[in-house]
């Protein structure tokens, strides 16, 4: 069983949805792959206490409080590749950036491998179905391109900009898939 609950940010409205235990989702309202990781129906509930503690944590980010994801109890949907790439994201600081290229780095170590491509961690980047929280947003262009966010890259420009990040390293692409 899933339950969802919205919740309002200065960035507009989030779905947050739990299996009753753990936070499996948070979209942003129009987000790329909004809900996919959920079985079609959650029961809207807005009184459980990982939802309680999820706005809390929200609350408190956007306050510029700097809170932790280990907080939280997050258990994202995804296949193993997935998850292990959305364990890198975790560890991303706070107000700090790293690229696709790094991440496909670690994975490759992780995986036991030469290499791995940063095309595919890329999708595995898209598709965190936990935004903000496990933070995607993080993740930049080699070049300092902000290409390849679900919210929206006016959205990702606003998350790093809110977190004190000097954006005038980064541009944002003319084309692109997740413009």
């Amino acid at each position: 069983m899933y339950y969802s609950t919205t919740y309002q940010s200065p960035l507009g409205n989030f779905t947050l949805a739990s299996d009753g235990q753990n936070l499996v989702g948070l979209w942003i309202e129009g987000q790329k792959y909004h809900r996919d990781t959920l079985p079609k129906k959650a029961d809207e509930q807005d009184d459980l206490p990982v939802f309680s503690e999820t706005k809390n944590w929200l609350d408190r980010y956007f306050a510029g409080k700097k809170p932790d994801v280990s907080e939280l109890p997050l258990a994202p949907i995804g296949g193993e590749f997935r998850q292990g790439v959305w364990d890198i994201l975790r560890s991303i600081p706070y107000g700090e950036v790293t690229t696709y290229g790094d991440i496909a780095k670690k994975m490759a170590v992780k995986s036991g491998k030469a290499r791995m491509s940063a095309q595919a961690v890329g999708g595995a980047v898209g598709h965190n179905p936990i935004s903000i929280i496990i933070p995607c947003h993080r993740v930049v262009g080699s070049n300092g391109s902000l290409t390849g966010y679900a919210g929206g890259i006016g959205t990702k420009y606003k998350l790093l900009e809110f977190e004190g990040i000097d954006m005038g390293a980064f541009f944002i692409p003319k084309k692109g898939t997740a413009l």
